[in-house]
């Protein structure tokens, strides 16, 4: 039993058969009260009837009555203005600070037993990463899709919260936000922060004096990534480390440490080696790549941006001094997907924000609904539960349920949980 589900059950008006106080007093709720996440009472405003007299006021719940002193509200002014105290185990009566008596309905008797023991096997499921996933079929589609478009939202308004303190950080540069957050993404999951760094640590007015010569560009970013250190057998490192020297002495650079980049557990085709050829070059084929990203039409003129791949030593290379088969080693589709998916949707979401353009905002919902569905470790886990997701605007709701909701055992505040909890077993 804990506070959180007694709340939620007096919040959503979940118990049965008349209530009445440990007085004997009948009680009609005509209010509930808004749920308080702060400090004080749990229920702000709420209106009850109580032995045929109407009160207004606020609401605690508890576990135990005795746990009021415990947390020692009776010597709290906040609390003064309770008209009712909701607990599962009554125990002792309780006063306020002022002296007052409080009434205390025990809802032990009132609390279906299919709504705790719903509750209990979510809270229980350990051997599950989707709680909820065997009973998902008890779901109506409308629910279940309405479920979905607030958590496309829910995601899309928190990927535009972090896009706005990348803007911050960049004192207000579009442009400069949007070079970060492409090389956070280009970077994948494993390398995301030194992608983001290394861009951080290459400012754009250097890249901007350089980006005419593609190999000044490409040992610009190997050589702050820290990667041109020690000695090479093959002739086009040394000339890197060369052109690297002159560059971090004219400019005054300092690299980042070559330790931060993991290749342990990594395809090669996303060795970081490579993924920093083909930012190079997305750097040299793309001025201003924000304004033109803002101005293309569909999604195929997004992708053709990075349509990009690596110079011609990592044809045959995956590492330095250690060649390979020769193949060709563009940009892939899903690393090209996820970078619109996870960066340049949000970021024209949060310019539509900024300026108050509607247009905008509706632009990357629509974006969203016509790339295709994310393929990775959460979408492969809804699939198992016979949720498959169509388009990519339905993978991020069941990601940011997944990630807020699922993993955390957060399942009181998922929009499927009044459903289940009521469901007789």
């Amino acid at each position: 039993m804990t506070e959180a589900f007694l709340q939620y059950v007096w919040q959503h008006r979940l118990l049965e058969g008349p209530l009445v106080t440990t007085e004997g007093l009948p009680v009609v709720v005509e209010k509930t009260g808004e749920l308080n996440r702060d400090a004080g009472p749990d229920f702000f405003d709420a209106r009850l009837e109580i032995g045929g007299v109407l009160w207004a006021g606020n609401v605690e719940v508890h576990i135990k009555s005795s746990d009021w002193k415990q947390h020692k509200h009776s010597s709290d002014k906040a609390y003064n203005n309770v008209i009712l105290h909701v607990v599962y185990i009554y125990d002792t009566d309780i006063v306020l600070e002022n002296g007052k008596k409080v009434p205390t309905l025990d809802i032990s008797k009132s609390l279906p037993q299919n709504v705790w023991e719903n509750y209990d096997s979510l809270m229980n499921a350990d051997d599950r990463q989707i709680p909820c996933g065997p009973r998902l079929s008890e779901i109506p589609d409308f629910l279940f899709n309405l479920s979905q478009d607030r958590l496309m939202i829910e995601r899309m308004e928190r990927k535009s919260g972090d896009v706005e303190r990348v803007i911050n950080a960049t004192k207000g540069s579009w442009e400069q936000a949007c070079y970060w957050l492409m090389a956070h993404y280009l970077g994948g999951k494993a390398n995301a922060f030194p992608f983001e760094l290394l861009a951080k640590i290459t400012p754009m007015r250097i890249l901007a004096k350089i980006k005419d010569d593609p190999f000044r560009v490409e040992s610009l970013f190997f050589g702050q990534a820290g990667l041109l250190d020690g000695e090479f057998s093959d002739d086009y490192p040394k000339s890197m480390q060369r052109e690297y020297g002159y560059l971090r002495t004219a400019y005054q650079l300092s690299p980042m440490a070559a330790h931060l980049w993991k290749f342990f557990r990594i395809r090669p085709a996303g060795f970081p080696t490579l993924r920093i050829s083909q930012f190079a070059a997305l750097i040299v084929k793309s001025s201003n790549l924000f304004s033109k990203m803002l101005d293309a039409k569909d999604i195929k003129e997004l992708r053709s941006f990075f349509d990009v791949g690596t110079s011609e030593y990592w044809e045959t290379h995956y590492n330095f001094d250690k060649e390979s088969p020769k193949s060709s080693k563009m940009l892939g589709r899903n690393v090209i997907d996820s970078i619109i998916i996870n960066a340049w949707i949000p970021l024209l979401f949060e310019y539509g924000k900024a300026h108050g353009d509607e247009a905008c905002k509706e632009r990357a919902f629509a974006l969203l609904m016509q790339m295709p569905a994310e393929n990775n470790s959460i979408t492969k886990l809804w699939t198992s539960e016979g949720i498959v997701p169509k388009n990519a605007a339905e993978s991020q709701a069941v990601i940011q349920r997944y990630t807020e909701y699922c993993s955390a055992k957060k399942c009181l505040d998922c929009q499927l949980a009044f459903r289940l909890l009521k469901t007789k077993n």
